[in-house]
């Protein structure tokens, strides 16, 4: 009986090792592919330009121009809702059950499909949501008379919104998130290309201070312990710009090389992904970044991770998928 089981486990261990030799080395979570390396795209079924892209409630939900919504369970099939609007979405976020997606308007959803309109307090585009200690926070851009500010609105519930005082000047907000029990929001003044940008930040989403940041900036994230804000050099909407920081206020310009203008980050499965210009670019810290091919030349415009995929949507209903 020992001769038996000593040769079953010979059996075994010699199994294992073919199977290990077959499979190779992997990394956790992408079947031995890098996260992030590989793209396909899919059929949005709309030529619409798509902003922004969120995960929850096991769906993707999907935003873009002429109130254009889009959901999918796995990220390769997706389904156009009806959102009763016309108006155009910039961004869209999920917490507690509900959806808010954002833009000319402000809409809600508790499943993606069922769209209701919210009093937004403000006629100005909102181009980007987030959620932290226990609020909601809409950024957006004021309009063209340079002496208005930038648009900040917070909510508890998502339905019931307030207008914030931003302490800016005629630059847009363009993008925010919250980590690290902050918020941050980055933005552009008017120019064409801008030459600066702008950093804010809030405990509280009520109070917020401003700092001027020498890169146009337009959207970040927050994940592994770090910010990550993401846009181009000053002048030049060509080269892409990136910056991390551990507290939201002291900010590092990490090294690219030439890549296009960068509109969006996110993190998810130890791996950060920015879209922008005929960009995608991956890093697993922030700091070291390795650029991708995205089979695409439309532009990017948002990037998000959930249900072990990243989904990138962009120009003329653009959406790719990573594993």
């Amino acid at each position: 009986m020992v001769r038996n089981k000593l040769s079953q486990l010979g059996a075994f261990l010699l199994l294992a090792a073919l199977l290990s030799a077959w499979v190779g080395p992997s990394s956790p979570g992408t079947g031995g592919t890098e996260a992030g390396t590989i793209w396909t795209k899919r059929t949005s079924g709309t030529d619409e330009w798509l902003n922004g892209v969120t995960y929850g409630n096991g769906i993707f939900v999907a935003v873009g121009a002429g109130g254009t919504i889009l959901t999918s369970r796995d990220g390769v099939k997706w389904t156009k809702q009806v959102s009763g609007r016309e108006n155009g979405l910039g961004g869209v976020t999920y917490v507690n059950g509900i959806f808010v997606a954002v833009g000319d308007t402000i809409l809600t959803s508790r499943d993606g499909v069922k769209w209701t309109k919210r009093v937004s307090r403000t006629d100005e585009w909102l181009n980007g949501v987030t959620y932290g200690n226990g609020i909601f926070v809409a950024v957006g851009s004021p309009p063209s008379d340079a002496e208005d500010r930038g648009i900040i609105l917070t909510s508890r519930d998502g339905v019931n919104w307030t207008k914030r005082y931003s302490g800016t000047e005629g630059e847009a907000i363009t993008g925010v998130t919250y980590g690290n029990g902050i918020f941050v929001a980055v933005g552009t003044p008017p120019g064409d290309p801008p030459e600066i940008g702008i950093i804010l930040t809030s405990r509280d989403g009520v109070n917020w201070t401003k700092q001027v940041s020498e890169n146009p900036l337009d959207g970040l994230t927050y994940g592994n312990g770090i910010f990550v804000a993401v846009g181009s050099p000053p002048g030049d909407p060509d080269i892409g710009t990136i910056l991390t920081s551990r507290d939201g206020v002291k900010w590092t310009k990490r090294v690219l090389g030439t890549t296009g203008w960068l509109n969006d980050v996110t993190y998810g499965n130890g791996t950060f992904v920015a879209v922008g210009v005929l960009t995608i670019l991956t890093s697993p810290d922030g700091v070291n970044w390795t650029k991708r091919t995205s089979g695409t030349e439309n532009h990017l415009e948002g990037v998000t991770y959930g249900n072990g995929i990243f989904v990138a949507v962009g120009e003329n209903g653009t959406i790719l998928t990573s594993p």
